[in-house]
């Protein structure tokens, strides 16, 4: 942030959400983030809306999400450009081993990798996928790739995962999140 402090005015967020089940915990964390006062817009992968649909976002921002490269927003601008212009920090979850694979490329294929590309404010990542997807070099290597350009890597924990056991993978809660974005006086 700029010498302006969150309690000073309110803290700009845009959040990113993949394509994965851990998408209704990102629902949660804008939710939470517009009751202590922050203004966030949305952004969805390609096929984010199969976990959790864009209406939404819409109903707890109250702003339309950002879903396509070619978007355009009543004003006449890109939204996934305009969208990082003002931000304090972008937080992406959750960030699929897909989405983190296309980031640390540079592809920029969808709303999500594009608004990350033209991003100069904080860039958080949260990542969320099977175990086994976890550990593998090529995803290692990829948030490595992220850490070096400047993302900061919020996870993942141990704990339930979708295949039904528990196991490294599982998206940090959306409490995590907020204290990280917000810090220890705004996940209260």
């Amino acid at each position: 942030m700029a010498a302006d402090t969150a309690s000073s005015r309110t803290p700009r967020v845009l959040v990113g959400v993949g394509a994965g089940i851990a998408a209704f915990k990102a629902a949660a964390l804008v939710s939470r983030l517009v009751q202590r006062g922050a203004s966030v817009r949305v952004a969805m992968s390609r096929d984010a809306e199969a976990f959790v649909g864009r209406r939404t976002f819409e109903g707890l921002t109250g702003r339309p999400v950002i879903s396509s490269s070619t978007q355009i927003d009543a004003d006449g601008s890109a939204p996934h450009i305009a969208a990082t212009r003002d931000v304090d920090v972008f937080v992406i979850a959750p960030a699929t081993a897909d989405l983190i694979a296309r980031l640390a490329a540079g592809l920029c294929d969808d709303a999500v990798a594009l608004a990350a590309c033209a991003c100069r404010a904080r860039r958080i990542v949260c990542p969320a996928m099977n175990d086994a997807m976890w550990a593998d070099p090529a995803v290692q290597r990829n948030v490595e790739t992220l850490r070096t350009f400047g993302y900061e890597v919020l996870g993942p924990a141990e704990g339930w995962l979708a295949e039904g056991y528990a196991a490294v993978g599982r998206m940090v809660e959306p409490e995590e999140i907020l204290e990280a974005v917000l810090g220890p006086a705004g996940s209260a």
